[in-house]
């Protein structure tokens, strides 16, 4: 008589799950079978899983997805397993590095060797992130970046305008019909100039559903020909009050991403803004060379500073696991529903005396942080920071390497 295969691969025991996507909210148990979430209940029986972790104290949520990375082709991007899987990061989208003309090099360099599940927002620029060549007009061509989504529609899931100094709407127009062509979304990180506003951006250019990444940024201006970054807020005027055309562009349906970066959060910025109910629809990082160490514009970092500035733990969960899946189109991420691919993060919500820095390394004196313990991806333990899913040695006897 053979002996019967265990119900379940693995079951994350005692933790407090949320899961906004099923409104879960509360100590539960998950149990995962070939790569997938096989059952979410009370007190699974620790006897029908191969393998049990204790999570007791501990958050277990959805994996985190942060539609605003730079992991191709843009002269400061990661690789993204470096950045996303120690932080609990299942999914990223990687923000305009690549255009349509160096995609496909870039997704056989990165995405398909990445174990972070990468998707791309495709430049509206077919060179993609490339410096000067941004500014090039007659790079900014729908019809092919359109074409290009169709042909890899399981990776690409919206368009990217960025970095655009000269006068015109070319850059922001180009993407969002690209995106209008392709059925998709268009992200927008807006510069700006005298010839164009912020008004205009919202309330003419932009349509329901796009984004405009950036928030609690500043964004640049153009001095004398010369592109600096800007001092006023795009958001607040000078009373430090929302604009009532962003309330009219939110009513419409623009959605508002946080994008840290290097230059874009501020907590003079943030602050009222979150005070007069302006939080973010998604949370996302912009993360790059220059913004992961001083600034540590994380995802569990970025979400700890806005909870420390008012935001609850569940709404910064949605706003990185749920609302990130439905802005880009992929229902079947973001949630612990049972049949889903295995995509699990787990925290600890530490308490004490923390401190968090803006983009104009201010500080922020905080009592809460969110440090990953724990990323699963696919049903794989892929980082585990304190070997919570590790026997102890001492019990291994004469041991070489311990399989799972």
């Amino acid at each position: 008589m053979t002996e019967q295969e265990p119900a379940f691969d693995l079951l994350l025991q005692g933790g407090h799950v949320v899961d906004p996507g099923n409104n879960i909210y509360g100590r539960t148990d998950v149990a995962i079978k070939d790569g997938k979430i096989a059952a979410i209940s009370p007190d699974i029986d620790t006897s029908s899983a191969a393998k049990t972790v204790n999570v007791d104290g501990l958050y277990v949520t959805p994996g985190l997805i942060d539609i605003h990375v730079h992991v191709l082709a843009y002269g400061a991007w990661t690789f993204p397993d470096e950045y996303a899987l120690p932080n609990g990061i299942t999914t990223v989208a990687d923000a305009g590095g690549a255009g349509w003309r160096n995609f496909e090099e870039w997704k056989e360099a990165v995405i398909d060797k990445a174990r972070t599940r990468v998707l791309v927002l495709l430049n509206i620029v077919g060179a993609g992130m490339l410096g000067t060549v941004e500014q090039d007009t007659s790079e900014m061509q729908p019809e092919p970046c359109a074409q290009m989504v169709q042909r890899h529609r399981d990776v690409i899931v919206g368009i990217k305008a960025a970095h655009h100094d000269g006068p015109g709407w070319e850059s922001v127009d180009g993407a969002v019909a690209a995106a209008e062509l392709s059925d998709t979304f268009a992200m927008i990180d807006y510069h700006r100039h005298p010839n164009r506003t912020y008004r205009e951006l919202l309330l003419e250019h932009m349509r329901p559903g796009d984004t405009l990444t950036h928030m609690y940024g500043m964004g640049t201006e153009i001095v004398n020909g010369l592109v600096i970054p800007g001092r006023h807020p795009q958001l607040l005027d000078d009373s430090d009050k929302i604009h009532d055309f962003v309330l009219e562009a939110r009513r419409r349906g623009v959605r508002f991403d946080v994008g840290h970066g290097g230059g874009s959060f501020w907590f003079r910025i943030a602050k009222p803004c979150m005070d007069q109910g302006f939080g973010p629809d998604t949370i996302s990082t912009d993360v790059h060379k220059g913004s992961f160490f001083l600034l540590r514009a994380t995802m569990p970092i970025t979400m700890s500073k806005l909870m420390n500035l008012g935001m609850s733990l569940n709404e910064a969960v949605d706003r990185s696991t749920r609302a990130p899946a439905e802005q880009i189109g992929r229902p079947d991420l973001g949630s612990l529903s049972v049949g889903a691919d295995a995509d699990v993060a787990v925290f600890e919500l530490e308490r004490g005396e923390f401190g968090f820095t803006d983009s104009g390394l201010a500080r922020l004196k905080g009592d809460r942080r969110l440090l990953c313990q724990m990323t699963i991806r696919a049903g794989n333990v892929v980082w585990d920071l304190n070997g919570l899913s590790r026997p102890d040695w001492e019990t291994q006897g004469d041991y070489v390497r311990i399989e799972d």
